[in-house]
């Protein structure tokens, strides 16, 4: 690709905006407790039409001290805290079983909004994680099986082959996987921004006090 085909896209890039054209967010919107206003957004979300509106980013802290981040899906939002599964091998379980921290980031970007959250967290009990696993598809339930998950894998053949002799060692009810399960973040402080035009956008951070309250403040765009 020519030096002058790569400027091109670069503008392209760099020009892209849209206008947040939006009612905004005043501290009056807000209901106290930052878990009643996560459901009333996610509900908004999901009459949207915003597509896996329980899709969030987890970002934890990588083994060699650098951030890492991928998209997960909320599976749990109340007073306790934020759930999610997987594999305990995989990258993000290393991670967090190495520093028990993460920050969450929630895009429903059609509605140009935004929920960041950050905390400590903690291992599900195998009751929750069994729970959970039991609701799960059949096929999902082979999968956590069959894939040694962020491990290097040959083929996609080689996937295949594996799912397929899962397949037929659980011919019937397909057990939990020792190495799968899930982890509940507990939010120490919430984020949520409201796009507007401008760029002066609206963001209210809740924090968790000591007396286990939730403080409020407005933030600058």
């Amino acid at each position: 690709m020519s030096e002058r085909s790569n400027d091109r896209h670069d503008d392209h890039v760099r020009d892209r905006r849209v206008q947040y054209e939006t009612a905004g967010l005043d501290v009056d919107d807000l209901d106290p407790s930052p878990i009643v206003m996560w459901h009333r957004w996610y509900a908004d979300a999901v009459e949207a039409g915003v597509a896996e509106p329980n899709a969030m980013v987890l970002g934890t802290i990588g083994v060699d001290g650098i951030p890492d981040a991928r998209v997960v899906l909320a599976r749990g939002v109340d007073d306790s805290g934020i759930l999610f599964y997987g594999n305990y091998e995989s990258a993000k379980g290393v991670e967090l079983f190495e520093r028990s921290v993460a920050s969450l980031v929630f895009p429903w970007l059609d509605l140009h909004r935004q929920v960041r959250v950050r905390g400590s967290v903690e291992v599900l009990s195998s009751t929750e994680s069994d729970a959970y696993f039991a609701s799960r598809p059949r096929d999902s339930k082979i999968g956590a099986w069959a894939s040694e998950q962020s491990r290097p894998l040959i083929d996609r053949a080689e996937l295949d082959k594996k799912f397929a002799e899962v397949e037929l060692r659980f011919p019937d009810d397909v057990p939990r996987p020792p190495h799968w399960g899930g982890w509940r973040l507990v939010p120490e402080v919430f984020e949520f921004w409201q796009g507007r035009p401008s760029r002066l956008h609206d963001r209210f951070r809740y924090a968790l006090t000591p007396t286990s309250d939730w403080s409020i403040t407005r933030l600058n765009p």
